[in-house]
């Protein structure tokens, strides 16, 4: 059973002091679409995968075992939501992990995940 106060009553500077520092309904928007990219293990894999070097979707297809169609499917999700970025080489294409936060978020979780 879920412990709970037995009366009721607010500490209102605390509140207030959080409410100030509260997060705006659009970077909550913002957080919750990038914590539901990540909620797939596909996604996580490329994302690993991208984490130890920049790679093609040749190369993601054969390192994961899925179809390039799949890989490029989850590659242009990434890239909507700003995690994966891709430089073209004549016809290759790239990819890469956009920036660190992403990194260390991805770092943080596999972290927890093994504990």
């Amino acid at each position: 059973m879920l412990e709970t106060c037995s009366l009721t009553k607010i500490d209102e500077k605390k509140v207030k002091k959080i409410k100030e520092k509260f997060p705006k309904e659009e970077t909550l928007e913002k957080t919750s679409e990038i914590f539901k990219i990540l909620g797939d293990q596909t996604r996580i894999k490329i994302l690993i995968a991208l984490s130890f070097s920049e790679l093609c979707v040749c190369d993601l297809s054969y390192l994961l075992k899925m179809s390039q169609s799949s890989i490029s499917h989850q590659l242009q999700k990434l890239r909507a939501m700003g995690i994966v970025k891709y430089r073209r080489e004549g016809k290759m294409v790239f990819y890469s992990i956009k920036d660190k936060h992403i990194s260390s978020i991805l770092k943080e979780g596999l972290k927890h995940a093994r504990e």
